[in-house]
């Protein structure tokens, strides 16, 4: 009998524990999608490089909006634990934005990922679908935390925003990779760009976008 393995798993040990109750209806996340879609800020064609940036530009968008977020994380199984499975594009990992949706009276999880999707998905089929051979492992984390440490990754041990890594956010919107070498060099050469990236960002932190439904409480 042919044995079917799933191809990703939840890694509930190192989980964040999503605070309950607060939560958006689907339309509000279908809207909010389509505004990230179509919002130029966002470089969505750029699928080798700053997943980190996005998703962390996204997250603290809707904080200054007063949008309930996290971020989900999909980790290949060699890179974390040292074992079989591997993801799609040879990656370690991928991050995007998590919303918490109100459903049906229960919370379903949708990833914004429009570097690999055109509608919002699953928090599990997202991680499925970027999965090349089983397993991944998946789970979720407070849209606080921008990156993990380079040792042994831990529950608690992340890097939360910081001002170096709000500069990184930046620079990934600006495409610009600024941790490899080659985006280091690029930074002396496109100071402009990335300053008007910022003025961009700033303007969207203080002008949400004209949504019709508010956060379920």
């Amino acid at each position: 009998m042919e044995v079917q393995l799933v191809p990703t798993l939840f890694d509930y040990s190192l989980a964040d524990i999503a605070a309950p109750g607060k939560t958006v209806s689907r339309d509000e996340a279908e809207k909010l999608f389509a505004f990230f879609q179509t919002s130029s800020l966002f470089k969505w064609h750029d699928v080798h490089n700053n997943c980190e940036a996005r998703a962390d530009a996204v997250c603290r968008l809707l904080d200054a909006w007063g949008i309930p977020n996290y971020k989900a994380w999909v980790f290949s199984g060699f890179f974390l634990h040292r074992h079989i499975g591997g993801l799609k594009q040879l990656w370690n990992y991928h991050v995007a934005a998590l919303l918490p949706v109100n459903e049906k009276e229960k919370t379903t999880y949708y990833v914004i990922d429009l570097s690999l999707y055109n509608s919002l998905q699953t928090m599990y089929d997202w991680a499925a679908g970027v999965t090349a051979y089983p397993h991944s492992y998946h789970f979720i984390k407070s849209g606080g935390y921008y990156i993990f440490p380079s040792g042994k990754i831990k529950q608690e041990n992340w890097h939360e925003r910081d001002k170096q890594n709000s500069k990184w956010m930046i620079q990934g919107l600006a495409g610009i990779n600024g941790v490899s070498a080659k985006g280091k060099a690029q930074l002396c050469f496109n100071k402009q760009r990335i300053r008007n990236t910022a003025r961009r960002f700033a303007w969207l932190l203080h002008n949400k976008p004209l949504l019709t439904e508010t956060v379920n409480d």
